[in-house]
């Protein structure tokens, strides 16, 4: 018997199929252990000793793996073609090794798509592990083990609130923080633009002004509405002449299939995907067998894959689509050795794989790749110059014509497939011809700051700098995201106040390793390790060498010593020059102490020197013109009871009112959708409201605001409110409908009862005259039958499921669930006496052992770097 090992289930259930009776195929579920997170699982004292652990949640699986591998005569890893694919067999043989169940003959095999024919020729060409991609992913393990062992800690020591730092994230997180600062420091500058509506022919078209009084024009030549509007009056004026006409052919060539980081961008620009999303569903697309493996910065098709798809341009089209000779793409990645080939259909007659985000991404590959081996498409580009009679002023229209569309018949990169080019098309003019002149605009413009990262920008940023490599961008962006560094808005990155914080701690003390330059450097060492250049642990070692001495002599510094330097480092941006010339660090609410950085229990903040006299604060990042303004205690007026001021004031954690000082003042927080004066901030004081007695129980109903918004509460059940209004305006009734709704949607409000109805009703089933409803639960969208409730794959849209498909899934489902078992019968109560020897009272078995906490079952992501 020979055993095969492979990471996910789906994959050995396809393979399995094109194997022989003599094979039989297990999954890994992915790495089946790492370093476990305690100190010492690096040694660099000992040249970089690596403590392995077991996933605790893998355990069934590995013993599984074992118990076959000692009954099999050969072991094939088979596991995915990457750095990270050789890593899991490596782990799987180390592991087998140490249990003493290694089969006598270990070989490797790599296939670059999940189909009979890449599996078969794998299974006839074996090979052994490849020890230099193993040695790169243990370099880049201890890397990143090393960085946030040993960064980290200083963090959380020198840096309250900060959460973690990395290696490679923490420099993804700078380009964000930078652009963040290059949008702050930009100013606007103002500048028009003058152009004519003409009409020739019938045709319309619009021409600019690129020369006027004799000068030519670029972008910000006239500055001011005076000029603009002189321009304009004399364009209205002048009589205008074709001058020139200049027309250029023009070639554009397709570009290549994609690799990796060019598939992210392209599925965010066109689909809105975030990385992460996209490789999840390449994975399954791979693992389903409709892609070839889509961890690669390869562009390079297999000579009988371009065969295919020329033959498939051929079947689509026309010859003239098909190019004379077959293209070939060579990478421009320094060191593209991991999977070599390009993501492409493993069949290229079939143009739809999949449904909903599947079709989607298999439809953008599909297509990317086809055009690949497109001919180009051929653009007529013309340029039309029109002088008015005093050869002055000068008029400028540009056209472009396609003339054979080629590639662009299927796809365009970049855009969304909708733009009209022949939307651009220009009359017919020559010269001496003077097209009518119908209006003339002088338009205000504003130069713009650069944008903010998009998931798109953000990878090829990185790509271009060197930083991460391919397979590690989809996770570096969600570490970001999860550690709450960043937020997204309109798929823009925006750094978070943490996030700045954290980048100007690692900026001021740890400069080297957060450079652009130094960290594609030892990308490229890593690389090195790859392909057999270096070796590993002497690049840990050179890394090592000045990064443990310099962790060390931060950790000594004082909190304070840290503060006061990221006081000076920031000063640009926390308290940046004003208008008026006044001292940006002059404490608006006292007029004599200096603003200045403080750490606190919660994070960074800034604070008046004269504190405890003065309490004036505000939040880190809210430096700016006008900052202190409204930061700093505001009087609304007395509490008619007490006599004491309602203040409204400006924390860490944003705007709040208080009444009275000390440890016996009320505090509110202030709900954004109130228009704050005396009688609210003296309504928000006097929360919770009680609204009376519940009429069933007695107990009482009262109304207030916490964390997560306006809501009622009752014997410790709750139900939300929809503003702040609510809570001082329901009623009884209302509040006791509400409470009810809650109760019967599980703890959730009206939308708890609303997700109860089926967002279809399917029909009978076909074999049990059941009503199967489609239904919208927790985890996503499932069929029932009122008995069993069956999950819809995410290969499958729930939109175009069919009632014999939902039928099949129920069937499925209810033959794969355990049997139920019958209810116990209560045993008689036994009597002491009757004990024997072969029985054992509850209380001499031996407890049960704690088990340790479940992992996921499903196979763990590549390393983030």
């Amino acid at each position: 018997m020979q055993l095969v090992i492979v990471e996910s289930p789906a994959k050995a259930k396809t393979i399995e199929k094109y194997l022989g009776s003599d094979y039989r195929v297990l999954a890994s579920y992915g790495h089946v252990r790492d370093l476990p997170p305690k100190d010492g699982s690096v040694d660099p004292d000992q040249n970089f000793a690596m403590e392995w652990e077991n996933y605790a949640d893998k355990a069934r699986q590995l013993k599984a793996i074992a118990d076959e591998a000692k009954k099999a005569d050969r072991l094939i890893l088979a596991t995915d073609p990457d750095r990270e694919g050789e890593a899991i067999s490596w782990h799987v043989q180390e592991v087998l090794k140490n249990r003493k169940a290694l089969p006598d003959k270990v070989e490797r095999v790599t296939f670059n798509a999940i189909t009979k024919p890449a599996i078969l020729h794998a299974m006839q060409n074996p090979r052994e592990l490849d020890t230099d991609l193993i040695d790169a992913y243990r370099a880049r393990r201890a890397l990143d083990y090393l960085v946030g062992f040993t960064l980290s800690p200083v963090l959380w020591r020198k840096l309250p609130g900060a959460k973690s730092a990395g290696r490679v994230q923490s420099v993804a997180l700078r380009l964000i923080v930078g652009r963040e600062r290059e949008i702050e420091a930009f100013k606007p500058q103002e500048y028009w633009s003058v152009t004519a509506d003409m009409e020739q022919d019938g045709t319309p078209f619009v021409a600019r002004l690129v020369q006027w009084e004799g000068k030519k024009l670029d972008r910000l030549s006239i500055g001011n509405e005076g000029d603009a509007t002189r321009a304009k009056a004399d364009v209205e004026a002048g009589r205008f002449q074709v001058q020139s006409v200049e027309t250029k052919p023009a070639t554009r060539n397709p570009p290549p299939p994609f690799t990796t980081s060019t598939l992210q961008q392209e599925a965010a620009r066109k689909l809105g995907f975030s990385a992460d999303h996209t490789m999840r569903i390449a994975q399954q697309l791979y693992e389903d067998g409709a892609i070839t493996y889509m961890r690669t910065d390869g562009v390079q098709m297999d000579g009988s894959a371009i065969s295919a798809a020329r033959k498939a341009v051929a079947d689509r089209y026309d010859a003239s689509y098909v190019p004379d000779k077959p293209r070939v793409y060579q990478s421009k990645a320094k060191n593209a050795q991991e999977a070599h080939e390009a993501i492409r259909p493993t069949d290229f007659s079939r143009d739809h794989a999949g449904s909903g985000d599947h079709g989607r991404l298999y439809d953008l590959i599909w297509k990317r790749a086809l055009a690949s081996q497109m001919a180009s498409a051929r653009m007529e580009r013309t340029t039309i110059d029109m002088a008015d009679g005093t050869g002055r002023h000068v008029l400028r229209a540009t056209g472009q014509v396609v003339l054979f569309p080629g590639y662009l018949a299927l796809y365009e990169e970049g855009q969304d497939d909708s733009q009209d080019e022949e939307a651009r098309r220009l009359p017919r003019l020559r010269e001496g011809d003077a097209p009518a002149k119908k209006e003339v605009k002088a338009e205000q413009h504003f130069t713009q700051p650069p944008p903010r990262f998009s998931e798109a920008s953000l990878v090829k940023r990185m790509e271009e700098l060197g930083i991460g490599r391919p397979s590690t961008y989809a996770s570096i962006i969600k570490t970001l995201k999860d550690r709450a560094y960043v937020r997204v808005e309109k798929n823009r990155f925006f750094a978070e106040e943490s996030g700045r914080l954290v980048t100007a701690f690692l900026e001021r003390f740890f400069e080297k390793y957060v450079g652009y330059d130094y960290t594609a450097e030892l990308e490229e060492e890593l690389d090195d390790v790859s392909g057999g250049r270096a070796q590993w642990q002497a690049v840990l070692d050179a890394f090592w060498r000045d990064f443990k001495p310099r962790t060390s002599e931060v950790m000594e510094q004082q909190p304070s010593a840290i503060t006061a330097e990221l006081d000076q480092f920031l000063a640009p941006y926390l308290f940046p020059e004003r208008a008026d010339g006044a001292d940006p660090r002059l404490c608006p609410n006292c007029g004599e102490g200096k603003l200045a950085l403080r750490g606190g229990r919660f994070g960074a903040f800034i604070a008046c020197s004269n504190y405890p006299e003065c309490k004036y604060t505000r939040r880190f990042a809210q430096g700016g013109e006008g900052a202190g303004e409204g930061s700093g205690p505001e009087t609304l007026g007395q509490d008619p009871e007490t006599g004491l001021p309602v203040e409204r004031k400006s924390g860490r954690f944003g705007p709040y009112i208080q009444l009275g000082e000390g440890k016996d003042a009320k505090r509110a927080s202030i709900p954004k959708d109130v228009d704050l004066d005396l009688e609210w901030a003296l309504k928000l004081l006097s929360l919770p409201r009680t609204i009376g007695n519940h009429p069933e129980t007695g107990e009482p109903i009262t109304a207030s605001i916490g964390r997560y918004g306006p809501y009622l509460a009752h014997a410790g059940k709750y139900a939300r409110l929809t503003s702040t209004s609510d809570v001082f305006e329901t009623g009884m009734n209302a509040a006791v409908v509400k409470l009810a709704e809650a109760a019967a949607g599980g703890g959730r409000a009206a939308r708890g009862t609303a997700s109860r109805e089926p967002l279809k009703i399917l029909g009978k089933h076909p074999r049990t005259e059941a009503e199967i409803k489609l239904m919208e639960g927790r985890y996503g969208p499932y069929v029932t039958d009122g008995e069993t409730n069956a999950t819809i794959p995410k290969t499958v849209d729930k939109d175009q499921l069919t009632l014999e498909e939902a039928a099949q899934l129920i069937d499925a489902r209810a033959a794969a669930a355990p049997a139920r078992k019958k209810p116990a019968k209560k045993a008689p109560a036994k009597k002491a006496a009757t004990k024997t020897a072969t029985s054992k009272t509850a209380a001499e078995k031996k407890p049960a052992a704690k088990k340790a906490p479940a992992r996921k079952a499903a196979a763990k992501p590549k390393s983030d770097a």
